[in-house]
């Protein structure tokens, strides 16, 4: 199908990582002509407003009709030789709403269409920092991932995660130099060990570059330690929120953008 920055894919590969963390290859002839090079950005997984993934032949009857929610989801990978798309998923419910990227990926199988938008734009730390500090929950470590993959082979520093469980904890590849921290927290959005952890960990006499995305009120809290107490500037980190404890995506949207121009 591929209009504009829109594509079908099916499911070619599945992989349960941990109990809550699984990964999902896509393929197709549509991915052929995805560009390589945006591992950390993101995609649009298509879905109805009844939380079922938008398939090629009913998508454009539910785009006039406005029925579609779009999921962000992390580029994990992509293999243009191959045209193999990666996407991790933490896997969670939500009480009393819908979950729908969860809950297809938690059942994907092969074979299973979605329609994806996308890429866009990728978030990596500044490869010339004197030392990194990355922080973040499990919607996070897909780009956590990706950009500890990409730092020069000296680099050094910490990386701070944190997971469903103790069983989520796995190996990840990182120069010898940076720390991976894991923290666990059974009741994710509430009650986070993220900020504790940064303080705790020793600072080198220069200014670090701190990568970290997580859920919106422990981002508030960690940005105003790092600005009012670090005295980080902005060029200084990428922090961002990716979800908000009892909301939907595109209510988080909302409160995400009135952050940001409070910010300024």
């Amino acid at each position: 199908m591929a209009v504009g920055k829109y594509r079908k894919t099916q499911v070619i590969r599945t992989e349960l990582l941990t109990p809550n963390f699984k990964r999902v290859v896509l393929g197709g002839a549509d991915l052929e002509r995805f560009p390589s090079g945006y591992e950390s950005g993101y995609v649009k997984l298509l879905f109805t407003k009844q939380g079922k993934a938008l398939r090629e032949e009913e998508a454009f009857e539910q785009l006039a009709k406005k029925n579609i929610m779009l999921r962000t989801y992390t580029v994990r990978a992509f293999d243009k030789s191959s045209a193999e798309l990666t996407i991790d998923f933490a896997l969670h419910t939500s009480k009393g709403g819908l979950s729908p990227a969860s809950d297809w990926a938690s059942k994907a199988a092969l074979g299973d269409e979605i329609i994806i938008g996308g890429p866009g734009e990728t978030k990596l730390a500044d490869p010339n920092a004197a030392w990194y500090i990355f922080a973040g929950d499990m919607t996070a470590l897909p780009a956590i991932s990706c950009n500890l993959e990409q730092l020069a082979p000296t680099a050094q520093g910490y990386a701070i995660i944190e997971v469903t469980s103790e069983e989520d904890i796995h190996p990840l590849k990182k120069p010898d130099n940076m720390e991976i921290i894991w923290r666990v927290n059974t009741t994710s959005g509430k009650s986070s060990s993220l900020l504790a952890a940064i303080k705790s960990i020793d600072w080198l006499p220069e200014k670090p570059y701190v990568w970290c995305a997580c859920e919106f009120e422990t981002m508030r809290d960690i940005r105003r330690f790092l600005k009012r107490e670090k005295q980080l500037e902005k060029h200084d980190m990428y922090i961002s929120s990716y979800w908000k404890y009892g909301q939907t995506e595109d209510q988080h949207k909302i409160e995400k953008r009135v952050d940001a121009e409070l910010e300024g």
